[in-house]
């Protein structure tokens, strides 16, 4: 009699266990699974500290890494086989006279030149002084050439402005590269009149400059530093225009998104131009088969 009672005890203990175990086992599974808060997102460092950033749709991302890169002597070279790299300079009245022949010897494949800019104060419209002379210069001897324009337009009325006042310039000119809108924000004592300006406002500015030169039969680019490219342009507003992305002293073009133009110094030494300069490297996607030399 006690022997049944004790194998009757074991049992239920037995069968309480299996649906204690049974409850567990079902509770896991019924859990939801955690949540990553960084689903979707990428790690990137934005030039301050290393940022969760959600990636805006429909702009590809950057495929060019430091291992695509060596230095040599100062200069980086692209290593890879999927672009054809030329390498360029931008210039205006701040690097003066120029010997284009020089530059051209030196092995410059191109230049961008300022057109002019608008003045950050009262926001007249000016033509750089040296805009012809380094035009014909630098087309002159075999140069590609192309322009930017330096904006501070506070609406798209002046955007539009500045648009065609470009095109009226270049119109005599053989421009074969984009055409560049450079909005940048100033740093100074004097206060500018785009200091306080809505980054809404300077997203459809540089969407009616660019389309502006587009309809007229050009190719348009915007210009930003890292700042700029990705807490102040919407660059899915952008994806038809070329990126010109601005980062010395860097190996690389160390941005998200893929940009066309890096440029990569501001202080270089050209022969031909007597003050330092910007310098910049122009990637050309490369269609299978094709050499990269």
């Amino acid at each position: 009699m006690k022997t049944a009672v004790k194998y009757r005890l074991i049992l239920i203990s037995i069968a309480v266990l299996v649906l204690a175990a049974a409850v567990v086992i079902v509770a896991l599974s019924l859990r939801p699974e955690p949540v990553d808060p960084h689903e979707g997102q990428v790690y990137i460092y934005d030039g301050f500290d290393w940022i969760w950033m959600t990636p805006l749709p429909g702009v590809e991302a950057n495929s060019l890494t430091d291992e695509d890169f060596i230095d040599q002597s100062g200069h980086p070279t692209y290593t890879g086989s999927d672009y054809q790299v030329l390498r360029g300079v931008d210039v205006s009245e701040h690097q003066h006279e120029i010997d284009w022949a020089q530059v051209a010897a030196s092995g410059v494949d191109y230049a961008y030149v300022r057109l002019g800019y608008r003045g950050y104060t009262e926001g007249g419209l000016f033509e750089d002084p040296y805009f012809r002379a380094n035009v014909e210069g630098a087309l002159a001897n075999g140069l590609q050439v192309s322009v930017y324009f330096f904006s501070q337009a506070i609406s798209v009325q002046e955007a539009i402005e500045e648009a065609e006042f470009v095109l009226e310039r270049i119109k005599d000119y053989n421009i074969t590269l984009p055409v560049v809108y450079d909005w940048e924000k100033i740093n100074g004592e004097t206060a500018a009149r785009t200091d306080n300006l809505d980054f809404s406002i300077l997203n459809d500015c540089a969407v009616a400059f660019c389309d502006t030169v587009k309809n007229a039969g050009y190719a348009p680019a915007i210009y930003f530093n890292r700042h700029l490219g990705y807490y102040g342009y919407d660059l899915s507003r952008m994806t038809d225009y070329d990126f010109w992305f601005a980062l010395p002293e860097s190996p690389f073009p160390n941005f998200y998104y893929a940009v066309d133009m890096w440029q990569y110094s501001f202080t270089e030494q050209v022969p031909g131009i007597a003050e330092p300069t910007d310098m910049n490297l122009m990637f050309i996607p490369l269609e299978n088969g094709e050499n990269a030399a």
